[in-house]
């Protein structure tokens, strides 16, 4: 699962995502890509359980690019507590996502086994994504 390996604060508030992504928007590394079309939390554990679907289909062949990265912590209270008495403990992390940005990338592999592998990858995604392909991409 990814995680910061050490946080400056172990609370964080929950911040607003307003807008559209103003980087991490194009595709840098590979020739394919996901991007979001909403703006909401992934945990860890969706970026892990959509990088081991795409990975599995593209058997092992080509490369992938994960673009974002858990770094917000979340907190949690326990079930049947009483307002008040404080924050809760940090649950996990999650990376906050705005529409435009990238997801994952894929290179090495040809379009239609990066499209299904994104598009398998996207499904266990909470979020609308769109497949982008590289502007000077040719077969």
């Amino acid at each position: 699962m990814l995680q910061p390996k050490k946080t400056k604060y172990r609370r964080q508030q929950k911040g607003r995502m307003k807008g559209n992504a103003q980087r991490g928007n194009a595709l840098s590394f590979g020739s394919f890509g996901i991007k979001a079309l909403d703006s909401t939390w992934i945990t860890s554990r969706q970026i892990e359980a959509a990088r081991q679907a795409t990975t599995r289909y593209m058997k092992r062949e080509g490369q992938l690019w994960i673009r974002i990265f858990p770094d917000k912590p979340i907190t949690k209270k326990p079930a049947e507590v009483r307002m008040g008495k404080g924050k809760g403990a940090p649950e996990g992390f999650v990376a906050p996502v705005t529409p435009g940005r990238m997801l994952f990338e894929i290179d090495g592999v040809p379009l239609a086994v990066a499209k299904e592998a994104l598009r398998l990858g996207a499904q266990k995604l909470p979020i609308l994504t769109k497949f982008v392909v590289r502007r000077d991409y040719s077969e």
